[in-house]
């Protein structure tokens, strides 16, 4: 390996630390979505593999078992939205379906 790949790889391992840091221990993030034909997302996929359906989601996200979302009752009943943090990359409308 040379000196370009060695520091790849350390900036890598790095990068994925910091990211783990992110998440709070014992919760998991939604990675991707998978939305209707009404553009209404219907499933959320987990950076450990699991796909939920949507109101799973709202269970675990009430149970604080989903980092970086929030659940408001809104138009009569509960809906899950990203924490507002000034990122529009991981808002949920911007993740990548499934």
């Amino acid at each position: 390996m040379d000196q370009f790949e060695a520091a790849y790889e350390s900036y890598k391992t790095r990068q994925t630390t910091a990211d783990q840091e992110n998440v709070p221990s014992g919760k998991e993030e939604i990675i991707a979505v998978r939305r209707n034909e009404e553009d209404n997302i219907i499933a959320v996929k987990t950076n450990t593999g699991r796909e939920l359906d949507y109101p799973t989601a709202l269970s675990e996200a009430k149970a604080g078992k989903l980092a970086h979302v929030d659940v408001f009752h809104k138009y009569g009943r509960d809906i899950l939205r990203s924490e507002p943090d000034g990122t529009k990359e991981n808002n949920l409308s911007e993740l990548p379906d499934f």
